[in-house]
């Protein structure tokens, strides 16, 4: 592993070719608490989110990114979602898929990236995320961002039969 991620890492849109890589993302049930799904994606829907993952996101109100390392290898998805233009906000989640590029200054990057592309072009007031109250290593990594925790919604997710509060996360850009 490079040493330092913000020279070895990108965000860029989805490609045909990541469908291998978001089925892998989409279908573990691990993750699914964190998306609502419920039952996994079959290729054939995979195909089409893919094709249909170049409209607009003021059309769509979502924007789905790949972190990839500048070798080509793909490590994680951001999500832009529930945008508000109006109200100029919009939802953040991320994840590093594989479990070796995790804690490793990947996730901040690819974070402090996509802070900068939705402050400078979507002309954001505000990003927020909503992190589960014992995901530690993501709640340490929006703090690091500057993100402040302004809310808790109590057991908000039901994670393995077990009811989980969810923190709420602001970074609020007064520079307009």
């Amino acid at each position: 592993m490079l040493s330092n991620p913000e020279d070895t890492i990108y965000l860029r849109a989805l490609e045909p070719e990541d469908l291998d890589f978001i089925e892998q993302v989409e279908n573990d049930s691990q993750y699914w608490h964190l998306s609502g799904t419920q039952k996994p994606f079959s290729r054939y829907i995979l195909k089409q989110y893919l094709a249909e993952s170049h409209r607009d996101i003021y059309e769509v109100k979502q924007l789905r990114l790949v972190i990839s390392l500048k070798a080509d290898k793909n490590i994680g998805l951001l999500d832009f979602y529930d945008f508000d233009p109006q109200n100029r906000r919009v939802a953040l989640g991320v994840i590093i898929f594989d479990p070796k590029y995790r804690q490793s200054g990947y996730a901040y990057t690819a974070v402090k990236q996509a802070c900068e592309f939705a402050q400078e072009h979507l002309k954001v007031h505000q990003i927020y995320a909503g992190i589960l109250a014992d995901n530690h290593p993501s709640i340490q990594l929006f703090e690091k961002l500057n993100f402040k925790r302004t809310g808790v919604q109590k057991d908000w997710v039901l994670c393995q039969g077990t009811f989980k509060d969810q923190y709420l996360y602001q970074l609020i850009n007064h520079v307009y």
